[in-house]
């Protein structure tokens, strides 16, 4: 493990030897390189790094989006520790249905289907109480600001920021053991980056495990531990501890120590070349 990060903590998934390579002809591009990675549970972990360093691949290979090369992604569920890496697509996918979420840039809505329905589609595929499933995502959708008179309209007749609102509910509706998400404020404007973030930061201190992949500054303070990557291997990682809000607001009762904390995680971006 990295230095300087707390490893007392459970583990909820474990990459061992990834490697992904894509090959295209003759030509074998080796993306992710014998990478070693423990995620703990409740933990926000950021990934970050330059374009081309493997962050998206890492995310897609340990939630099972993708399979690695070589090497194991393990999962501690209650069902036990659950090696996914050699699972046929079906049993893949109902892995992903029962213990992973996804936001991703884009939302992915069906614009076929209202608000309401993009979130209990995935739901019934976990959950056939529908009744309970309708329940349980108008709470969802309620937390995150999504008004009970936006529940029918379709994706079309929603704000960005409302959609991508709705696509963090969906990702959430069957409580993943961990929420991947890559990019999920790369699409929004400044203030729906925010309400985005606020949301995964809400979710994080009930106790949400989140892997997000990121390219700035602003969205990488929500995490507690940042991984970075190059040329497909973790060069170090960065234990930033608990967000404790906007550094530049004079508001912000932890203000002194968000400041410490944004410098902490500059240097730390510095120092690796970012």
């Amino acid at each position: 493990m990295w230095k300087g990060y707390n490893m007392n903590k459970e583990t909820v998934l474990t990459a061992k030897d990834l490697c992904k390579t894509f090959s295209n002809e003759s030509v074998q591009q080796h993306v992710l390189k014998n990478l070693n990675l423990s995620i703990y549970k409740g933990d926000f972990t950021v990934v970050m790094g330059n374009s081309g360093s493997g962050k998206s691949t890492l995310l897609y290979a340990l939630s099972g989006m993708d399979r690695p090369s070589l090497g194991t992604v393990t999962y501690n569920v209650k069902e036990g520790n659950i090696e996914i890496s050699k699972f046929s697509n079906d049993k893949l996918a109902l892995f992903r249905r029962n213990h992973a979420g996804f936001v991703f840039q884009q939302n992915y809505l069906n614009d076929s289907l209202s608000a309401l329905d993009n979130v209990m589609i995935s739901g019934l595929l976990k959950n056939k109480d529908r009744r309970a499933l309708a329940s349980k995502a108008k709470e969802l959708l309620n937390r995150v600001e999504i008004e009970e008179g936006d529940y029918k309209k379709f994706p079309t007749q929603l704000s960005g920021g409302q959609q991508q609102r709705v696509a963090v509910v969906r990702g959430v509706i069957n409580d993943p053991e961990v929420l991947f998400a890559d990019e999920p404020t790369g699409a929004l404007n400044s203030q729906n980056t925010i309400n985005v973030l606020d949301i995964l930061s809400d979710l994080n201190d009930k106790g949400q495990s989140i892997v997000m992949v990121t390219h700035t500054v602003k969205a990488a303070e929500r995490g507690n531990r940042i991984i970075y990557l190059a040329d497909g291997v973790i060069s170090d990682e960065c234990d930033l501890g608990p967000y404790m809000g906007d550094y530049k607001d004079d508001k912000n009762p932890n203000q002194e120590k968000a400041i410490e904390r944004h410098k902490k995680l500059k240097d730390f971006l510095q120092e690796m070349g970012w």
